[in-house]
């Protein structure tokens, strides 16, 4: 009885099975051609040659801060618009300072953030996802740096709260963290978005300002020392026997036979000194404590203002470099208008 049972499925599963591929088979109406589809294997080694530059661009992203220290989990919607991947492409779709809401899975910046990967499966996916001339948060000045305009987009000023202006009354600081926010280097390098007293130095700007066509891109995504600095790193120092050395590939063009070590070290020698001299005052008028935290509290415009000129030259983080002759004007005003 079980073999007789096992043989009648066993024919049944061929039955359906000839009845299936008959119904398959049979000739009947036709529909409408379709469209060539892509040719996979050309459009891949477009990018994806033998010359491995996106494995080796993909060696320097893993070791630079945007993959390791862009702290990617800070994914609500204000923080997100530019610690994570997602929401930067939301925040410029939209054209906003925010992400649609808060990031699900969030990646860090990464290749999908900056290019327009496999859309096209041509050299075209290589275009940036954000191109044209930056508009600031911060004063609404418009800057155009070239391909940084890409980067400013996000290493620019957050807008203060309040905005402290000049020969204004007193005003009510509610941050201890009150500032222009980590990464302002678009406006360093601008040279705008400072809280510009009068003072004994005008508010002009280095020769990078205007020299440096694509501004950020020429100097840290110049030809790469390894994954240390350079290409995709966007680091500007590695190690050499021991000691830090200025990644210069980017600079030699402009600064060809000078020591551009010599140069970077004594710039951060001057911008330290007058950091530390603001600081002190600050501190001495009780407005700033040690750990570089404004105290909440009432204090005059310009006290607000020297605070956010200190946050803002100490967190651009290039000494000087990027705009030396703003960088020097914002402290040194600074310092005498609450001295």
């Amino acid at each position: 009885m079980k073999q007789f049972t096992l043989l009648s499925l066993f024919t049944a599963l061929i039955f359906t099975s000839a009845i299936i591929i008959s119904g398959c088979t049979k000739e009947g109406p036709q529909g409408p051609a379709g469209t060539d589809g892509t040719d996979g294997t050309a459009g891949c080694v477009k990018c994806h040659d033998d010359s491995q530059n996106i494995y080796a661009a993909s060696v320097q992203w893993e070791a630079s801060t945007h993959a390791t220290g862009g702290n990617f989990e800070r994914n609500a919607a204000s923080c997100g618009a530019c610690h994570t991947s997602q929401g930067f492409l939301q925040r410029i779709a939209n054209g906003t300072m925010e992400a649609d809401g808060t990031v699900e899975n969030p990646a860090p910046i990464n290749c999908y953030a900056c290019h327009q990967i496999h859309e096209t499966y041509t050299e075209e996916d290589w275009a940036f996802t954000a191109s044209g001339p930056v508009e600031f948060w911060i004063d609404g000045t418009v800057a155009d740096m070239g391909k940084a305009n890409l980067c400013a987009q996000c290493h620019q000023s957050r807008v203060p709260d309040p905005i402290p202006v000049p020969g204004g009354g007193d005003v009510e600081i509610t941050s201890i963290r009150y500032g222009p926010h980590h990464g302002p280097q678009g406006n360093m390098l601008a040279g705008s978005g400072g809280y510009e007293v009068e003072g004994s130095l005008g508010y002009n700007s280095s020769l990078h300002t205007e020299l440096v066509e694509n501004g950020c891109v020429t100097c840290h995504m110049a030809d790469a020392y390894g994954a240390q600095a350079g290409g995709h790193t966007m680091g500007m120092s590695y190690i050499y026997h021991g000691h830090a050395v200025v990644n210069d590939a980017g600079c030699v063009a402009c600064h060809e036979g000078e020591d551009i070590d010599e140069k970077v070290e004594e710039a951060k020698a001057d911008i330290d000194v007058l950091l530390a001299d603001l600081k002190g005052l600050l501190i001495e008028q009780g407005v700033l404590d040690s750990s570089d935290y404004a105290i909440t509290g009432t204090m005059t415009s310009n006290q607000a203002g020297a605070i956010f000129n200190y946050q803002f030259v100490r967190e651009d983080r290039s000494g000087g470099t990027h705009n030396f002759k703003y960088a020097k004007a914002l402290l040194t005003n600074s310092i005498e208008s609450i001295n």
